[in-house]
């Protein structure tokens, strides 16, 4: 919005000047000058839209293409799990409790529960996701058995060929230290860090809570949420109802796909659209959000990659020190990105 609010204050500045000051040699007085203030006009246009066009940032694309082939826990659509894309979902203002449904049947048909309950970065990752309140404002009290619970957490995570990689190439960055301990140290800070999200609150949230489990806010909007194992064990307990994907018309979601943009209620409100990765495991969503985070200092950042066979954004925002949210939002897939490149 910020640079929309650029763009339109150039085009403010350059068309007054270009209608009242613009000197032509056309010989054609008003007319001339006034063409010449439309071209003026096009041309500030045309370079705005360039501008704000990120382009493809090739190190992250070529690093997290390396993670996405290293996590082998990753799950394997038809043969770990199916999903039910259904139909498009339609449009709902931020706060409204009422939604059309374009999905009769819920996203996930079925899940190898076996392989989250037998592999450790799933199990110990499921066991955090009821250790937090769901409202922010709430202050979250942190008991030992949960600290417990993230420190083996960590060290699973740690263990992995995701992690391994991500911790050395942020330490080629010099953006980690090479020392294991303070690397576990850091990801604690980055994720797991209690902080202030409602104003005269207690610590009532973390950067793990919001992405990975869901926040309500003022008990009328749904805040992160943006995991699919928490998406289908709360779909599966009923607290949630998925009401369809969100997306362009030419570019529909399939089942292999690996990030969605969907809306869903949970709990009685309604997320308008939501995103997340899908199949992947807890340490490759931390892995890539955390070099992200990292790499940048910027509040916000936003940055293009193409992974597998998606180009996405991916967006980091912080909260001082810590992640204050983090998701994927899918721009085209199954290599569709690369035929409207070449067609451009």
């Amino acid at each position: 919005m910020r640079n929309k609010k650029l763009r339109k204050s150039g085009l403010d500045f350059t068309v007054s000047e270009g209608l009242s000051s613009l000197s032509c040699s056309c010989g054609r007085g008003i007319m001339a000058a006034r063409f010449c203030g439309l071209l003026v006009l096009l041309t500030v246009c045309v370079g705005g839209l360039n501008a704000s066009r990120l382009a493809v940032d090739q190190e992250l694309s070529d690093i997290f293409d390396e993670l996405w082939r290293l996590d082998k826990n990753r799950l394997t659509p038809v043969t770990d799990y199916n999903i039910s894309v259904q139909g498009r979902a339609s449009f709902v203002n931020p706060g409204s409790h009422v939604v059309r449904d374009y999905a009769l049947q819920p996203l996930f048909s079925d899940v190898n529960e076996n392989k989250l309950a037998n592999t450790t970065t799933y199990s110990r990752f499921i066991k955090l996701l009821n250790n937090y309140e769901r409202s922010t404002g709430v202050a979250e009290q942190v008991t030992a058995e949960e600290r417990t619970e993230i420190d083996l957490f960590l060290d699973a995570v740690l263990e992995t060929e995701v992690m391994k990689r991500a911790h050395r190439y942020l330490v080629s960055k010099a953006k980690s230290n090479s020392d294991l301990r303070r690397f576990k140290s850091q990801l604690y800070l980055i994720w797991f860090n209690f902080y202030h999200r409602q104003r005269n609150a207690g610590l009532d949230s973390c950067g793990f809570e919001h992405v990975f489990v869901g926040e309500t806010r003022s008990g009328t909007e749904i805040i992160g949420f943006h995991n699919w194992i928490q998406f289908y064990l709360q779909e599966k307990s009923t607290h949630l109802d998925y009401k369809g994907y969100k997306g362009r018309n030419f570019d529909l979601p399939d089942q292999d796909d690996h990030v969605l943009n969907l809306q869903f209620s949970w709990h009685g409100l309604v997320k308008p659209v939501g995103s997340t990765f899908i199949g992947t495991s807890p340490e490759f969503e931390m892995a890539i959000f955390t070099i992200v985070f990292l790499r940048s200092t910027e509040r916000s950042t936003t940055v293009l990659v193409n992974i597998d066979q998606c180009q996405m954004e991916l967006v980091v925002i912080r909260h001082g020190r810590s992640l204050g949210t983090a998701y994927p939002k899918l721009l085209s897939s199954n290599s569709r990105h690369v035929g409207q490149q070449h067609s451009r």
